[in-house]
């Protein structure tokens, strides 16, 4: 995974394309009208990280690269989506290819900006969406279980893959997402081919008043998007997208000026990213020397000869071992020499599982 992409999704004019230009600092326009946004626009934004300045000055790096989030602004969804109304099909295909799903739900009432269901009402929003990926994916399971009845035939895991085929098909015809489908080891494996839209994790952005920002909790709409994320596990963060694009605008010097004086410790839009980050259960591992410093996105439990692979498959496959340096040690002694004679450096194996913020040097053929 070289970068993780999140599809930012929720019905017309909830604050999507807002958020999207805050988060890349692009002035795409946003009309008050639904559709506005047809085709997805695609902004790539730094994981900022500050172990990599420090690593940078001690290795002389010629230049830093940060880990990424890729955010995919994807055109309003309406009711009758998985049928094509609207712009349906697009929305569906786009949002298969990202890897998780950030879900803007508008909390906030604005006489000015009008809902596309002519009211405020954040539950019956993300229903709306759940059902339309919900029977998208029915038509792709039933599809998928029709062409497996032929195909496994005789075959011994016929009838284990079909009955999961019919817990999933049954699942989604009471308009659940498959997300909150327990599934075995074996189970995943069976389904990992297949890129069913309501499997796919995700984060609620409850887009708030300026005003309500210290008091998010006590919002009522809030509430019904934190219950809803609360009963399927999933994460709800509280941010104004319209205060968002604002600190956009200003230099880091400003925005960081700005965010004290309203009692912030960081952007909406750091949260996220950081959020979106974790919610795919990955980490990063650092390379520094003169050229660069960069950090590297994996998936947590991945081995060294894996990580490896991540920089260039011909290091993967000539793999010898890895060289490991703790962040903390690297700073304690001041360059990797010295972090050496203190005895503090190891040299793992190709089954060695790479820890958040390991500091590699990959040896091999």
């Amino acid at each position: 995974m070289s970068t993780l992409s999140c599809g930012i999704v929720g019905l017309p004019n909830v604050g999507k394309s807002t958020l999207f230009n805050a988060l890349t600092r692009l002035e795409i326009a946003s009309e008050n009208y639904p559709f506005c946004t047809i085709d997805p626009n695609v902004g790539i934004v730094p994981l900022k990280d500050p172990r990599l300045d420090k690593l940078a000055t001690i290795s002389k790096s010629k230049q830093i690269i940060n880990a990424h989030v890729s955010f995919v602004d994807i055109a309003g969804l309406v009711r009758g989506a998985s049928k094509g109304e609207g712009l349906g099909n697009q929305f569906l295909s786009n949002i298969r290819s990202t890897d998780a799903i950030v879900q803007v739900v508008r909390c906030f009432e604005d006489p000015n900006v009008i809902h596309v269901e002519g009211k405020i009402d954040p539950t019956k929003d993300i229903e709306t969406i759940n059902l339309e990926l919900a029977l998208a994916d029915l038509q792709s399971a039933e599809s998928i279980r029709k062409k497996m009845e032929k195909q496994l035939k005789g075959k011994k895991e016929g009838p284990a893959t079909l009955a999961l085929f019919d817990r999933i098909i049954a699942h989604l015809n009471e308009g659940k997402p498959i997300r909150l489908l327990p599934f075995t080891d074996e189970e995943t494996a069976i389904l990992k081919p297949y890129l069913f839209l309501s499997d796919k994790k995700v984060l609620y952005v409850a887009n708030i008043k300026e005003d309500d920002l210290h008091s998010y909790e006590s919002n009522p709409y809030f509430q019904q998007v934190k219950a809803i994320a609360d009963n399927e596990g999933s994460k709800v963060l509280a941010i104004s997208a319209k205060l968002e694009a604002e600190i956009a605008q200003l230099s880091e010097e400003e925005a960081k000026e700005f965010l004290d004086s309203v009692g912030l410790k960081e952007s909406g839009l750091t949260r996220l990213a950081h959020e979106a980050f974790e919610l795919l259960d990955l980490i990063t591992f650092i390379t520094t020397g003169e050229m660069e410093t960069k950090a590297w996105m994996i998936k947590r439990g991945t081995t060294a000869v894996e990580a490896a692979g991540k920089i260039h498959t011909d290091i993967q496959k000539g793999f010898i071992r890895a060289e490991i340096i703790s962040f903390d040690d690297m700073m304690k002694y001041g360059s990797r020499q010295a972090v050496k004679e203190a005895g503090r450096c190891r040299f793992e194996g190709r089954e060695y599982v790479v820890k958040e913020g390991d500091i590699v040097l990959f040896y091999h053929n």
